[in-house]
């Protein structure tokens, strides 16, 4: 599992979960204790029932007899099938134990990033700075461009002379080394600048409607002809709307930036 897929699922573990059965409590703060039914015996901890019931309130379940009935019967269940997998010794299992013990750490993950979470929130002045650096980046326009790709600038000027000719672009596009849009004629739909590299997006804001550029554009990928089709006002949702998605977005930064911070400074030998 590669760095990044790492981060992405334990962020989203930190965003999702905010009561995690290992620090369930009651509604006066303290922590669950009692037993909440026996099994062959064996007592089963009020602690797992709060644990249920508060991941049902999470969901907007209210606390009600039905629900308590349903939970009570579920953890029948598991202490059941739980006493039947001791019996025959799968606690005593290497590959068992192993995953016992990364459930636990994913417990244990999700209650200290959620709790992280809570005690290094998201503030408003930070959401507005964000959204006003997007929206800075993104302009006030929106662009609907082509392109053609070649792999060397002789290669790029010779589409030119032909463009030039009057040969079609979406034709001449075929040539293209980009296969995202080689069959749509270099059709790169409509887009900001800034969702392409700078010398590509600099290149295109200066055509006019229906030019292509007679100089080719040089990026990391190769050599660019590009043909402006068309521009429009670019609609950005206000701060109001867009502020729920940036909170996440900035809070998900934090948390991952916490982890890389954490995991720069451990020792591994």
């Amino acid at each position: 599992m590669n760095r990044t897929l790492r981060h992405t699922l334990l962020l989203a573990f930190a965003v999702s979960v905010s009561t995690a059965p290992a620090f369930a409590q009651k509604k006066d703060g303290k922590a669950a204790s009692g037993t909440f039914v026996t099994v062959n015996g064996t007592a089963v901890p009020t602690i797992r029932a709060d644990a249920l019931i508060a991941g049902q309130a999470e969901k907007g379940q209210p606390d009600t007899p039905e629900l308590r009935a349903s939970v009570k019967e579920e953890l029948v269940r598991r202490e059941v099938l739980t006493q039947e997998a001791i019996k025959k010794g799968f606690d005593k299992k290497a590959e068992v134990r192993g995953q016992i013990d990364l459930a636990r750490q994913g417990v244990l993950i999700g209650a200290y990033l959620n709790d992280y979470v809570k005690t290094h929130p998201v503030t408003e002045d930070m959401i507005k700075k964000e959204y006003d650096q997007i929206t800075a980046k993104m302009g006030n326009k929106e662009y609907k461009a082509r392109h053609i790709l070649l792999g060397t600038e002789d290669e790029a000027k010779a589409i030119v002379e032909k463009l030039k000719k009057g040969e079609k672009f979406a034709d001449l596009a075929k040539e293209s080394k980009d296969p995202g849009s080689k069959e749509r004629g270099g059709d790169l739909d409509w887009a900001n600048p800034g969702s392409f590299v700078p010398p590509f997006s600099a290149a295109m804001i200066k055509l006019e409607k229906g030019k292509f550029t007679e100089t080719p554009i040089k990026s990391d990928f190769g050599w660019h002809v590009i043909q402006l089709d068309d521009t429009r006002e670019l609609k950005l949702p206000p701060l109001d709307q867009a502020k729920g998605q940036i909170g996440q977005q900035l809070t998900q930064r934090l948390v991952q930036k916490h982890i890389e911070d954490l995991r720069g400074k451990a020792k591994v030998e």
